[in-house]
């Protein structure tokens, strides 16, 4: 038996609950990561895992023993990092997941340039606006907008999204100019709603023009739960828009897209990096948190105005 393999078998089961999903995101088979936790209490004489036909839950004694596991491959991941070589060169595997416009728009471009900087380091990227479970897919960090409300992970904020109300030429020669806010909840005029992963409902937007403030839900025949799409049927003229200024700015230097309620000001959207805290930061974690926090310092600083 491999005690390094069994140790990392065993961790990865406490954090998905299941052989088969540890199995999945360890490469490995079910029958192999099952064979290792095994062999990992019949040397221990601990049974560190309790199994049904539903789910697997960890013991008292497992408990106890995965909280010094865990430290255990985080001192052995620091000791190789720690050699010269991987020290000045962070390397490895990274998973991380951030907002698909996000991806497309700034990350993507930039990412040759974190690549140039560290070339060993292998990224798997999940482009999304889902909310990701970080433990059970096995997912280093991710990127997300609006506040953290998961106490179990850990998070940095690193920028803030300045918001604008935008809508196509078109569209705008169809419904007319809307001159107030709340013009857009009890007239013709329509709103592309975005449905946020954490409720699965459009979430209204806070505007405000000096002691004025009003919360605009607006009214939709179309909502979308992707930033992509959301931007897409934007373009296509299907309603009224909320963007951050990076989504913005190519479409308005074109002509695709016209602000508008540009004496408001609206809430920026905080931008976080999350981690679990049970999850070591390695060095190559640490190099694409303080990439992602210079990324954002350069488009979207934390409190902008």
């Amino acid at each position: 038996m491999d005690r390094f393999d069994a140790m990392q078998a065993f961790a990865r089961v406490v954090e998905t609950g299941s052989f088969t999903k540890a199995a999945g995101t360890l490469h490995m088979s079910r029958t192999s990561v099952t064979q290792l936790v095994q062999q990992l209490e019949a040397r221990l004489r601990v049974k560190l895992l309790n199994r049904t036909t539903r789910k697997v839950n960890v013991t008292a004694d497992g408990a106890a023993y995965y909280e010094r596991v865990i430290q255990l491959l985080a001192d052995m991941d620091d000791a190789e990092t720690s050699l010269s070589s991987a020290a000045a060169l962070p390397r490895g595997r990274l998973r991380v997941d951030v907002p698909s416009p996000f991806a497309s728009l700034l990350l993507m471009p930039a990412l040759p340039a974190f690549h140039a900087r560290y070339p060993d380091i292998q990224i798997d990227l999940g482009a999304s606006d889902r909310v990701v479970d970080l433990v059970r897919e096995n997912v280093d960090c991710v990127l997300r907008g609006g506040e953290i409300t998961d106490q179990s992970l850990i998070a940095r904020r690193v920028g803030d999204l300045r918001l604008g109300v935008y809508a196509t030429p078109g569209y705008l020669e169809r419904k007319g100019l809307p001159t107030h806010p709340k013009d857009l909840e009890n007239s013709h005029h329509r709103i592309v709603g975005y449905l946020w992963a954490r409720t699965g409902k459009a979430l209204p937007y806070a505007m405000h023009r000096g002691e004025e403030s009003v919360h605009v839900h607006g009214r939709y025949v179309l909502a979308v739960d992707d930033g992509n799409a959301y931007l897409a049927a934007g373009l296509a003229g299907m309603g009224i828009i909320w963007l951050p200024d990076y989504m913005a700015l190519p479409h308005l230097a074109r002509g695709d897209l016209v602000p508008l309620f540009e004496d408001w000001r609206l809430d920026s959207m905080p931008m976080y990096v999350a981690f679990p805290p049970n999850r070591h930061v390695s060095a190559k974690v640490r190099a694409f948190i303080d990439w992602i926090a210079e990324l954002m310092a350069e488009h979207a600083p934390v409190n902008a105005r």
